[in-house]
């Protein structure tokens, strides 16, 4: 027997795909110049480039504009949130649909060709990859030498007391006038609960080196929300 949607990852943000923009920006702090740090780190030029989770497109219309003579692979684990991209990323630029892929999967499942792209991004996704090591290990075998590695993601503070006041913190900004409710609160804790898998700055780092990274960064800090970079040799 199938799980119901929402006790999936990719069920639980393919049924808020009406919400999902406004409480991202309700949920996280400075989100807007969380995504503008990222965007501000990424290569000037990639060819061939891979979004890992890329929800109701918010990155994607970014790496549209960026890139618009790329070819760029659109991944998420929903159909929703996939078909939305595509929708809104063809409105911004139609060639780009054509040169481009969205593709359904999780990450963990993905089939990357060695040294296929030049640049592979991430936005409030990777948290939901309980291997990262592996998965480094996969996105690194998939980038030309040179290539980027650009993600905004959550992070686990360390040490534990640090972790503690983040998501007291992290609390206390989704509690402020405007911003979530006791019920969106609770939906957020208990898909965190079931679904995310935070790792240190410290742990991604090494596991960015076991993985063969060099050139490792944390290029933008707010909490528990953090921008890396790296490059593939």
């Amino acid at each position: 027997m199938s799980a119901p949607p929402q006790a999936t990852a990719a069920g639980y943000f393919g049924a808020m795909i009406e919400s999902y923009d406004s409480l991202i920006r309700r949920a996280v702090p400075r989100y807007e110049e969380i995504t503008a740090a990222l965007v501000g780190y990424l290569p000037s030029r990639a060819d061939h480039v891979l979004e890992l989770g890329c929800g109701t497109g918010n990155l994607s219309l970014a790496l549209a504009a960026r890139y618009p003579y790329s070819s760029i692979v659109f991944v998420d684990a929903s159909p929703e949130m996939v078909e939305l991209t595509r929708q809104r990323v063809e409105t911004l630029s139609p060639d780009l649909v054509r040169q481009s892929a969205f593709v359904v999967a999780r990450f963990e499942e993905l089939e990357l060709e060695p040294r296929q792209y030049d640049l592979v991004t991430s936005s409030f996704s990777l948290h939901h990859v309980r291997d990262k090591g592996a998965l480094f290990a996969q996105i690194h075998a998939a980038l030309r030498q040179g290539g980027h590695l650009c993600f905004a993601d959550q992070l686990r503070g360390a040490p534990e007391e640090n972790h503690r006041l983040n998501w007291e913190r992290w609390l206390a900004f989704c509690r402020e006038p405007g911003h979530c409710t006791e019920e969106e609160i609770a939906s957020l804790l208990a898909h965190a609960s079931a679904h995310d898998h935070y790792t240190t700055l410290a742990e991604h780092f090494t596991l960015l080196e076991r993985a063969g990274f060099t050139g490792i960064d944390c290029v933008w800090r707010n909490g528990m929300w953090g921008v890396v970079t790296a490059v593939a040799v």
